[in-house]
């Protein structure tokens, strides 16, 4: 680990110099390439450098030791080196967590659908608030959020919602939130008072380039139509929305949200882009199964991951065993505990997972 390390610092000198270099300045695409890069590195850098200086306390002070007689001072230096220690443990256990392979999407805007499962009118209920939930949770970290595509039912519920959220490492944290969401409460439909439980499916996707996924124009039959639902001026008057079908896979996608035909189809052609970029993630998923099951976000769509409780005002994850008193909270959009937890138990499970192939 140390050799990669010491080969890190210097390559990252090389970056710097490099970025200081006419030729690359007026190379924009190479600047910024190099410059994502050194923002990418330097953190290991600064830590490794860290790592080193507590190294040298801990020989300076061994050193010292051994030649002093004057008890408070070596009291001083015994305590000195045990703070070192201790750093030293504490910087090397967070070198490993950040030399671990990152996923290559973490940087990625996300593109996510929400479907109202098992629970009928109050699931589509649900699945409107975990919407408003990840907008709300979006706006804390000033992402964009952009609808592609919703089926709205008239009490204010979601059958099924497409959105996009953009913003710097929208996938690094919101890609563990796919998975079966499950309510527990009373609805307001029910006179017996009795607690109904409901579902819906949160599905995070990657937004993908055209360079990522190639779609064959013979796979795919475009339709184009009136606009249903609510929309506003010339929305439910022209021709703008867009249908796609993607014969290989029966994926079917719909962009109604825009006036525009062309803005629905490149919306439209985003979110199949992301669909089939998502099922190929979910073949090797499956091809690497053992890898899957000791990774946290990487699961089955069907898998239940989290229940949010109103009568006792709880919410669990069931991946890591979390529950938090703080209902409302977290639906105004307060996640950041448990995407932090989620985070902290994914890099525990790929670190054991390495001790153990080195072992």
């Amino acid at each position: 680990m140390f050799d990669k390390l010491e080969d890190l610092l210097i390559h990252l000198e090389e970056i710097l110099n490099m970025l200081n270099e006419p030729s690359v300045i007026n190379d924009p695409p190479r600047f910024q390439k190099l410059m994502k890069e050194q923002s990418d590195l330097q953190p290991i850098a600064d830590t490794y450098r860290e790592y080193k200086k507590c190294q040298e306390t801990i020989e300076d002070s061994l050193s010292m030791l051994e030649g002093e007689s004057d008890e408070e001072m070596r009291e001083m230096l015994k305590e000195e080196l045990s703070e070192a220690r201790k750093q030293v443990g504490e910087l090397e256990q967070k070198l490993k967590v950040l030399l671990l392979p990152k996923d290559p999407n973490d940087d990625k805007n996300v593109i996510v659908e929400i479907r109202a499962g098992a629970g009928g009118d109050e699931a589509a209920l649900f699945a409107a608030e975990i919407y408003r939930m990840y907008v709300k949770f979006a706006e804390k970290n000033r992402w964009k959020v952009e609808v592609m595509n919703v089926d709205e039912i008239g009490i204010g519920g979601m059958k099924e919602v497409n959105f996009m959220i953009s913003g710097q490492g929208a996938y690094s944290k919101l890609k563990y939130e796919s998975g079966v969401h499950r309510v527990q409460r009373v609805p307001e439909t029910e006179s017996g008072g009795r607690i109904h439980t409901s579902t819906c499916t949160v599905a995070v996707m990657p937004e993908v380039e055209d360079v990522d996924v190639v779609i064959d124009e013979k796979d795919i039959r475009i339709d184009v139509m009136r606009a249903s639902g609510n929309g506003g001026q010339c929305v439910n008057t022209t021709d703008s929305a867009v249908r796609l079908t993607h014969y290989p896979t029966g994926i079917v996608v719909y962009s109604q949200t825009e006036k525009s035909q062309l803005q629905n189809k490149a919306k439209a052609f985003a979110l199949l882009r992301a669909k089939l970029y998502d099922i190929e993630q979910q073949k090797a998923h499956d091809a690497e199964a053992e890898l899957r099951r000791s990774q946290i976000g990487t699961g089955d769509r069907s898998e239940k991951i989290r229940t949010y409780n109103f009568p006792q005002g709880r919410v669990t994850d069931h991946r890591i065993n979390l529950t938090l008193y703080k209902l409302d909270k977290i639906l105004d959009g307060d996640i950041q505990e448990i995407i932090d937890a989620c985070i902290a138990a994914d890099q525990a499970a790929k670190l054991a997972k390495m001790n153990e192939n080195e072992a």
